[in-house]
């Protein structure tokens, strides 16, 4: 059996992506031959002249393996000034490795401060220079989506990511019977401040719109951020009589069952795009999605069951999640165009198969 390494920088708290993420390409992988193991760069506790010499110490073996090394800005930088993950690099081109860089963050961060700015340039730096040193690219955007790609970008390959959670499994007791008359709309996980104000005024006015419509619905809030934001949700929602949920953080197993005991997810933090986890995640249970256009035009999202309205236009979104909670064919329809998106393009199976597709051949791309 080959194996692979998946390099990661630190761990995030309280639960990591980056590591779930290689976890279930791990275990997607090995049904294809291939042994993923996990190591971490671990500068945030032993420092960075530490943490980079245990790389090279522990690198010396890994000649000619394929190294999958995990970009997020945060997880190789304390402040933004990700020039760890060039160093981890030079340090792998050292030892003769193959180097594939997956971007789970293929552009800088926003921000308006001069100290934003500037970070927004050395992450620009960093994230070219370290295509510039990648035998292969993995994007989790179609290419077209890249603005900074080069035109004949041969050693880019695009790969979706998968949900973070189980699939779920069709079932053919309606959600409707199973959580009594009232319609059930989930939502996973919210933003951190200020963002989370944003959302949660959004998801509330759609609610009400429904309500107002004469509609009996809960809405259950399950994920990271959803705790933190307890008494903003018990606010919004006082004055209704949407019932409503917060489970706060749970496991993966717990998530999926959540998910598909719901009849629709709303999605609104910011315009939905490929690298939305939370809206992958609906996809894996079969879930009608309703969000904000804007992102998704032109990538495999189109083909899922999402609806999708103008960025923070509440009536639309209101008038949108209504449609799919009355009216169960197009419910279904909805969920039919999920779950045959997420065996297509999303599943871990089709993402192994890629990842095995694109590195399999050992090829070292110019």
């Amino acid at each position: 059996m080959e194996e692979w390494i998946a390099l990661l920088g630190r761990r995030d708290t309280p639960v990591d992506g980056i590591e779930d993420y290689c976890s279930f390409l791990r275990q997607a992988l090995q049904r294809q031959n291939v042994a993923l193991r996990q190591t971490h760069v671990a500068w945030a506790k032993k420092g960075w002249f530490t943490a980079l010499r245990s790389l090279r110490a522990e690198s010396a073996t890994w000649r000619g393996k394929w190294i999958l090394l995990q970009y997020t800005t945060m997880a190789w930088s304390r402040r933004g000034f990700p020039f760890g993950a060039l160093a981890a690099v030079s340090i792998l081109r050292g030892r003769g490795v193959r180097c594939a860089i997956v971007f789970h963050e293929p552009i800088r961060q926003n921000g308006t401060r001069w100290i934003d700015l500037l970070r927004g340039t050395c992450q620009d730096l960093v994230i070219r220079r370290l295509y510039g040193r990648a035998d292969k690219a993995i994007f989790a955007d179609p290419l077209g989506n890249i603005p900074w790609l080069p035109e004949k970008a041969s050693k880019a390959v695009f790969i979706p990511i998968g949900a973070n959670i189980p699939e779920g499994r069709t079932n053919d007791v309606p959600s409707h019977a199973r959580n009594g008359k009232a319609k059930t709309v989930a939502v996973f996980c919210l933003s951190d401040v200020p963002n989370r104000r944003r959302e949660l005024e959004d998801i509330a006015h759609a609610m009400r719109f429904v309500e107002q419509k004469g509609l009996k619905a809960r809405i259950v809030f399950v994920g990271r951020g959803t705790a933190e934001a307890k008494g903003e949700i018990e606010t919004l929602f006082d004055s209704g009589t949407v019932e409503v949920s917060n489970f706060g953080m749970q496991s993966a197993d717990e998530v999926c069952r959540i998910l598909s005991e719901a009849d629709a997810m709303l999605c609104v933090r910011g315009p939905l795009y490929m690298r939305r986890g939370s809206a992958i995640a609906g996809l894996a249970c079969g879930l009608p999605i309703i969000g904000y256009a804007g992102e998704a035009e032109g990538t495999p999202l189109e083909e899922a069951g999402v609806e999708l309205v103008p960025y923070r236009n509440c009536e639309a979104l209101g008038k949108a999640l209504h449609d799919v909670l009355v009216n169960a064919n197009w419910q279904r329809i909805l969920s039919a165009r999920s779950w045959q998106a997420q065996g297509r393009y999303f599943s871990w199976e089709q993402i192994a198969s890629s990842f095995v597709r694109s590195l399999e051949l050992g090829t070292v791309s110019n």
